[in-house]
């Protein structure tokens, strides 16, 4: 099975401002792709908004979310918010941060 690309015409400074890119089947095996942009979606995202499987960004939504503002399950960001969440302020089951609420929760 294919996997799914689009990339918009459209760039800011070489960097497509939408990119979808979603991983295929190969031998039996998932092979993930990488998704780069301005608006990033795909199995690895890169963005300043990023949505995916693991997501890098100034705004990260995704079960492994890494950025400024972050939204997942492990979620580490300035502003974040998951099941474990690492942060200035972070929300979640598991919370460590300057201001931090959750279960179980840790203020530094």
């Amino acid at each position: 099975m294919a996997g799914f690309e689009y990339r918009s015409a459209q760039t800011f400074r070489g960097i497509p401002i939408i990119h979808v890119a979603f991983g295929h089947w190969e031998r039996g095996r998932y092979r993930a792709a990488r998704a780069g942009g301005i608006i990033a979606i795909g199995d690895t995202a890169a963005g300043v908004v990023a949505v995916g499987v693991v997501a890098l960004g100034a705004v990260a939504v995704a079960p492994v979310a890494l950025g400024v503002v972050a939204v997942g399950v492990v979620a580490v960001a300035a502003v974040s918010a998951g099941v474990s969440a690492v942060g200035l302020v972070a929300a979640g089951v598991v919370a460590l941060g300057i201001h931090a609420v959750g279960v179980v929760m840790a203020a530094i």
